[in-house]
């Protein structure tokens, strides 16, 4: 699984990770969780489904006001703010629409999600853009995490 590949080598490279969700809640996190050993590598986890809360995480207000909440610049505001907050060596930040239009941020595509990895070794960002498609939330769910997942083996 890869999920697995991902905790083995972030262990054997000594290495860490954080991550910042919102459409997810945390689906990213438990999908870690669920390997033997995550507990070496992943440093800190939060769900921020409102703004004031991705805020009080670290991303600019202002990047929201310009770009609004669901956008690339806010992902990638996510994924620099965790891994700075956590010292990590990546922070993966998620933002999106599942399945209907937010009524307190009633801008962007529904079932657009902006993905971000960002990398402190080197100060890089991955980003992805993904369309879900699927019946459930929560099938939704892994398809993000498992496009993340596959990013993320691209990069460690």
């Amino acid at each position: 699984m890869k999920e697995e590949l991902i905790v083995k080598k972030l262990i054997n490279n000594k290495e860490t990770i954080a991550s910042m969700e919102s459409c997810t809640a945390g689906y990213f996190a438990t999908t870690i969780t669920n390997v033997s050993g995550a507990s070496e590598i992943l440093k800190y986890s939060a769900v921020t489904y409102s703004n004031e809360f991705k805020i009080k995480m670290g991303v600019p207000k202002e990047v929201i006001a310009k770009y609004t909440v669901y956008s690339n610049e806010t992902s990638q505001s996510m994924a620099k703010a965790i891994s700075d907050f956590a010292n990590s060596t990546y922070g993966v930040g998620i933002t999106g629409q599942i399945g209907r239009i937010d009524p307190s941020n009633n801008t962007g595509k529904v079932n657009e999600i902006f993905v971000t990895i960002y990398n402190s070794k080197n100060d890089t960002y991955h980003d992805l853009k993904i369309n879900t498609k699927e019946e459930t939330r929560l099938e939704n769910k892994k398809y993000i995490v498992d496009k993340i997942l596959e990013e993320l083996l691209n990069i460690i």
